[in-house]
């Protein structure tokens, strides 16, 4: 079983694109009723990613935070363009940036189509307590904020967000 301990921010500034040192185009969406998932009737999502020249189908369980069961398996693209077709919401369009920082690979998502504008970065960790040298350019951490998460983006993208949710800065800590 694989478990993903992953730390999100938001991205402040565009200190982070001259590190940069790879570039991902990503089409990810997602099979199941997102609805259900807010509901708390579903335990896991299941998404469809299609990164660079390669496809993955993902299995991901529910828990809020920083820790979750994460299954991850390769399938042809093909396959993965097929079953984007079939997914509920909208398709999450972003390119990722891959930025080392601090002994980390940071990925920093710079979304596109529906959800233009927003910029997050996540760092994945090997432990819980893992300590983190956050670069300038993350701000705010929003790792438990649910609205920041790609399939809760999938079903209300960035653009249908209020000023107000764009601007806020009140996640609790």
């Amino acid at each position: 079983m694989g478990i993903e301990i992953e730390r999100k921010f938001l991205v402040v500034g565009d200190g982070w694109r001259d590190a940069a040192h790879e570039v991902l185009p990503m089409a990810q969406g997602y099979i199941n009723d997102i609805g259900a998932m807010d509901r708390g009737q579903q335990k896991a999502s299941v998404r469809i990613r299609i990164q660079g020249g390669a496809a993955f189908l993902n299995l991901k369980s529910r828990e809020s935070g920083h820790t979750r069961q994460e299954f991850d398996y390769p399938i042809p693209v093909a396959d993965a363009r097929a079953l984007l077709a079939l997914c509920v919401g909208g398709v999450i369009d972003k390119r990722r940036h891959l930025v080392r920082h601090g002994g980390h690979l940071w990925e920093v998502d710079e979304f596109l189509g529906d959800n233009a504008g927003l910029v997050v970065a996540e760092v994945e960790l090997g432990d819980a307590s893992e300590k983190i040298v956050k670069p300038a350019w993350a701000g705010k951490e929003v790792t438990d904020a649910a609205r920041y998460y790609n399939l809760a983006l999938a079903s209300r993208p960035f653009q249908d967000w209020t000023q107000r949710e764009r601007d806020a800065l009140d996640i609790p800590e």
